[in-house]
């Protein structure tokens, strides 16, 4: 007997503990890949497989819904897979050990997966019942969400009929997202050379920035270290000649960073004065950002006159330039959805390799053609300092659709069941109703899902009574649908 089989919807939570004793972290996906097939051809449900494991489960409209519009149920069958420092336990070959607390259940050492396990549970539980009401059904079950959206983006959508999307990705009960950003990570290069001079040194420091995710904090206010370091190299450059020694501040594109640092070649006759420049922006900035930044802090470090091997000038300065002046932060907020981000950029990688000084930024929005602007900008300054700009994991947003049917439906079917008015939102991260909004013309999109706590993180929690209470919506939305 499983831990999960006296819980309510038995076949949810039956197919979601079959789930959990496969591993399935992200890249990890073959053998419950192979489930899903095996799944369907048990029951004689048209199946396909392709070759980054994404499985498409087919199955007829019931009695009364021939005429009704398909639809596509949607969810990745991919977790991240991570454990405390203590679970000796092998995620790339062994299941979970579930657990239940009261209203929840979580996995010991481990996170859960009920992102997204619980949509693949709830899509199987679905086409294993032949006593539900419901219209045709193509049941879409996606690889590595969790590192890219690398199986949405694979998939071949051309035999899929189905203009309704139905993604069961969300994390909160009763609130319903309708749009999300596209996104792609720019790194700016810029060549650069070295000489060797004599100079006094400035070493700045900056920690202690609040820092963040650029995808749901880029509004909240908060300053970008590597933005900061920026401001101060300028000033210090209208100061007097300054050459850069090393840059660096972040770690990944999509991180507002907390953190970043400099060496920079001076005057010996300026070095006192520079470092007081220095000290005064930072007081500025300290000031602006006492709110939003209230632990920034500054460390300096002068050394004096030696030999050092610095940037030349020339280059030096248009990496100030380049740092400064490339746009950065919020760009542009939904006219339509109150509070949304629509479109924005976050510097989130600044580092020197051996013949490149890099800043890689993080691109969002909603809206393809403002994505597009952004990366034309910040090629054509790139360009004209002399540098080039490389484009990577670009994947497409999903724009609001005022005029949802589906919106409409569901808003309408929560409403009955719970007696509460929905939240409507957009999101300015990805999802992969972007990726199938981008493939299929027309496509009337939503996402929603159970209540969870602490995803991606062993403490991950999944609510029992929410994942009744939204398998009941999702059957009433099928049933509304004819």
């Amino acid at each position: 007997m499983g831990v999960l089989s006296e819980l309510e919807p038995k076949k949810v939570f039956s197919f979601f503990e079959d789930i959990c004793r496969i591993p399935h972290g992200s890249t990890n996906v073959r053998q419950i890949s192979d489930y899903l097939m095996e799944f369907a051809k048990e029951r004689n449900l048209s199946c396909r497989q392709d070759e980054a494991y994404n499985v498409v489960i087919k199955k007829e409209a019931t009695a009364g819904y021939e005429n009704a519009p398909a639809v596509i149920l949607q969810g990745h069958m991919d977790m991240v897979a991570v454990q405390t420092a203590d679970c000796q336990k092998d995620m790339t070959k062994e299941g979970l050990d579930l657990e239940i607390c009261g209203d929840y259940i979580s996995a010991k050492g481990t996170s859960l997966g009920a992102d997204n396990g619980i949509a693949v549970a709830y899509m199987l539980a679905l086409l294993d019942d032949d006593t539900l009401s419901h219209p045709a059904v193509e049941a879409v079950f996606t690889t590595d969400e969790e590192i890219g959206l690398l199986g949405a983006t694979a998939l071949d959508t051309s035999d899929l009929k189905g203009k309704i999307l139905l993604n069961m990705d969300s994390e909160d009960e009763g609130i319903f997202t309708v749009s999300c950003a596209g996104g792609a990570t720019v790194f700016c290069n810029l060549p650069y050379k070295t000489e060797t001079i004599k100079a006094a040194a400035v070493e700045i420091a900056l920690t202690g920035f609040t820092g963040g995710h650029s995808g749901t904090e880029i509004n909240k206010g908060r300053m970008n270290a590597a933005n900061a370091l920026a401001r101060l190299l300028l000033m210090a450059s209208r100061t007097a000649d300054c050459r850069i020694i090393t840059l660096q501040g972040g770690i990944k594109d999509n991180a507002i960073t907390h953190a970043a640092s400099a060496r920079i070649a001076v005057p010996q006759s300026d070095l006192d004065r520079i470092a007081d420049v220095i000290r005064d922006t930072f007081d500025q900035i300290k000031d602006e950002q006492r709110a939003a930044d209230p632990d920034a802090h500054l460390d300096l470090t002068l050394t004096k006159e030696s030999e050092v091997t610095a940037v030349s000038k020339k280059t030096s300065q248009a990496a100030i330039l380049l740092m400064t002046h490339l746009p950065s932060g919020v760009q542009k907020m939904s006219p339509e959805i109150e509070g949304l981000v629509q479109t924005s950029l976050n510097l989130g990688i600044l580092q020197m390799t051996d013949d490149l000084i890099q800043l890689g930024y993080s691109v969002r929005s909603s809206k393809e053609s403002e994505k597009r602007y952004l990366i034309y900008q910040l090629d054509s300054l790139t360009g004209f300092m002399g540098g080039s700009t490389e484009v990577k994991g670009d994947y497409p947003g999903w724009d609001y659709r005022p005029d949802s049917v589906i919106t409409e439906i569901l808003v309408r079917e929560y409403k009955k069941l719970s007696g509460k008015d929905a939240v409507v939102e957009g999101i300015h991260a990805g999802l992969e109703c972007g990726v199938f909004a981008s493939k299929i013309q027309g496509l009337d999109a939503i996402s929603f899902g159970p209540q969870m706590r602490d995803v991606h993180t062993p403490k991950e929690q999944l609510s029992i009574s929410s994942v009744e209470r939204t398998w009941q919506l999702l059957l009433a939305t099928l049933e509304a649908l004819h």
